[in-house]
């Protein structure tokens, strides 16, 4: 949708919001935002107020033939969990509405606008968030310990329960889909079959808590974006998940996102959980996440090649191969905890 139309769908929707505003108000300031592979994000300003515009540029119905689909959540589901994890205290926007598939503007939602920066090159290593990046990891991990306290009865029907068994027989199915093309990723999946924990209970999970989905200002964490990916897990996944080597920004020899330490990311989570999972089950994790990453970017692939998308997905397919390699170094190194 060109931006002039977005902007006059807009207008008719924020008309009826309790967003104060004089009699002729527009839509001003439209600007698209960077990143976002499924899903569109937008900027603008109603009167005096900044808001945002999440909106997926096509239904989910174009692509639910396409094996190994990873679209996530409804925007509808993804709203939902957003203001679930408001009432825990998680630092996240606030949702003023929600449009359906049918409206104008398609799937979407508008909520407030947060102050900070998420684009990673932009916050890693700059002079002005050296007190941010020191106290980030012990934030991250509170943050998911309020995450992770979450009434899952409030959870909506799209986000149940899954036993790590099934979780396998899915990959496994979408390994045989994309044609066996990884010995790697299959000897991961091996490696971690052998090696699963136990199950234990299921939380709210996050699903994509990771340095580049983090709002950081020069006081800290600001907010936390794109819950597209929320489901039910165990709670060291979604810490593991952000200490992968993929959203470390080539900062690897920082573990948690690029930017701090397991101890600090541990700390923060027990501070507020009372307990915190062994360094060994978030290692673990971390080959999960890793074997994720492979698949992300091998359905990014078939996304691209089925006519959904932007170059965007042609983009991600290509880094399959680092998910692999990574894969392989960290079940080596497992050996030496």
């Amino acid at each position: 949708m060109e931006p002039e139309a977005l902007a006059e769908h807009l207008n008719l929707v924020l008309e009826g919001l309790a967003i104060d505003h004089p009699i002729g108000t527009r839509v001003t300031n439209l600007t698209r935002l960077s990143g976002g592979a499924n899903n569109e994000t937008w900027r603008f300003t109603w009167h005096e107020t900044p808001l945002i515009l999440r909106r997926r540029p096509f239904s989910a119905e174009s692509v639910e033939n396409l094996d190994g689909n990873i679209l996530g959540l409804s925007l509808a589901d993804e709203a939902h969990i957003i203001q679930l994890a408001a009432q825990t205290g998680v630092p996240v926007p606030r949702i003023y509405t929600v449009l359906e598939t049918s409206h104008r503007l398609g799937e979407s939602f508008v909520m407030a606008f947060i102050p900070g920066e998420s684009i990673p090159q932009q916050w890693l290593n700059a002079d002005a968030f050296n007190s941010a990046r020191k106290g980030l990891a012990f934030e991250c991990g509170a943050a998911l310990a309020q995450t992770h306290t979450v009434d899952c009865s409030q959870l909506p029907q799209s986000i149940k329960p899954l036993t790590l068994a099934r979780r396998f027989d899915g990959i496994q199915r979408r390994l045989q889909i994309f044609g066996d093309v990884s010995p790697a990723m299959q000897f991961g999946l091996n490696w971690l079959i052998d090696h699963a924990p136990e199950d234990v209970s299921c939380v709210l999970l996050h699903g994509d808590f990771r340095t580049g989905n983090l709002l950081v200002n020069e006081q800290g964490l600001a907010g936390i974006l794109d819950w597209e990916l929320a489901h039910q897990g165990p709670p060291a996944e979604d810490l593991g998940y952000l200490c992968a080597h993929v959203w470390r920004f080539g900062n690897i020899e920082k573990p948690v996102g690029g930017f701090g330490e397991y101890a600090d990311l541990l700390a923060g989570y027990r501070s507020i959980a009372g307990w915190a999972p062994d360094l060994e089950s978030l290692k673990y994790w971390e080959i999960f996440a890793a074997l994720n990453w492979g698949l992300v970017c091998q359905t990014m692939g078939a996304l691209w090649h089925s006519g959904s998308g932007d170059i965007e997905r042609a983009a991600v397919a290509r880094r399959r191969s680092e998910a692999e390699l990574d894969l392989i170094y960290l079940i080596d190194e497992w050996g030496t905890l």
